[in-house]
This record gives C-alpha cells, sequence and structure tokens, in this order.
C-alpha cells in the first residue's frame, strides 16, 4: 500500500480553470483529466490524504460518483469549499479539520490550511497543506500538496521530499 497526498481539485468548478490558470479547454476536461491522472497512480489498495476542497458547485450525487470513481482508500481533511454535502459522501474512510500522522519515520502535520506553527515544527515535522494553489511562498518543511502544484495528481511522501520539490509541471491528458 502506498500513501498519497492531494488537494483543491475543485471538481466540478469551472472558475478554478481561469482563477488558478488551469490549462483546461472545459470544466469536464479538467474533471476528466485530474480523475484519469489520480487513477494513474492510484491502486484500489493505496490511501489518499485529500486535503480539502474536493469539488465545488457539483450536486451530492455527482460528487459521490466522482468520488467512487477515484481508486483507493481516501480520507478528507476538510477545506472551506468543503460543504456538508461533501463530508456527508460514503466514499470517505474518515472526515476530519485536521490530522496527524507519522510515514516512514516523518511526523506529518495535515490542514487544508498552511500554518504558521506546528506541532513539531522543530522536530523536523512536515505540514502538508492545500488552499494555496501554489501561489504562497512556503516555510521550510511546509509543503502545497495542491494538484495545481504537482501535475494535477496525488503524489507520495517521496515525491513531495524530492529536490525539484513544488516545481508546477505540464497537465498530463486524460488517456
Amino acid at each position: 500500500m502506498t500513501v498519497f497526498f492531494t488537494s483543491d481539485t475543485h471538481f466540478g468548478h469551472g472558475g478554478a480553470r481561469g482563477r488558478f490558470r488551469r490549462p483546461f479547454e472545459t470544466t469536464a476536461a479538467m474533471d476528466a483529466a485530474m480523475a484519469a491522472n489520480w487513477n494513474a497512480v492510484v491502486g484500489p489498495d493505496d490511501e489518499v490524504w485529500h486535503l480539502g476542497d474536493f469539488a465545488l458547485h457539483l450536486a451530492a450525487d455527482a460528487m459521490a460518483e466522482r468520488l467512487r470513481g477515484l481508486n483507493g482508500v481516501k480520507h478528507l481533511v476538510a477545506g472551506n469549499n468543503d460543504g456538508p454535502a461533501t463530508l456527508a459522501l460514503p466514499g470517505w474512510a474518515s472526515v476530519r479539520h485536521y490530522a496527524e500522522l507519522t510515514l516512514d519515520g516523518t511526523a506529518l502535520v495535515l490542514c487544508h490550511y498552511p500554518f504558521r506553527t506546528w506541532n513539531g515544527m522543530h522536530r523536523k515535522a512536515l505540514n502538508l497543506h492545500g488552499h494555496s494553489h501554489g501561489q504562497l511562498k512556503g516555510l521550510p518543511r511546509q509543503i502545497d500538496v495542491g494538484v495545481d502544484v504537482w501535475n494535477f495528481r496525488p503524489v507520495t511522501l517521496a515525491e513531495l521530499a524530492a529536490p525539484r520539490r513544488r516545481a508546477r509541471q505540464a497537465a498530463t491528458p486524460a488517456p
């Protein structure tokens, strides 16, 4: 089992294409590419921590269908655009506003929002977050896991720690 992190997919949110300069012709193309990119790296038994803003402007049944179509065991750390319908989706293994976990010996503090300080920051704990869409200069050991930073797909801790961290790449088209 591999553990992945992502945030700010904004499935169904046409405004995300312009506001965050996403390179997709339509919202449907954006959603399809992100789902294909997700499923290309995440297997059915892998774990994904989605750090908020899963979808916007989608009906509950459409959100449920989108979530059901994404591989992995999915946890939601709620974001500012995750309303009651998103939080209640049956496809989440867990829903919370904050989480701490240790992965491969690394302490992680997970929240939708970037922190100024966080538990264990002086003991090398990482703050993984979303919300800023790659537009905020992070602090040391603070990483934006949003799709706008990571080729519109979930990423592993090893990828997050790699030297080329935070380099925005061109979107991978859906197969």
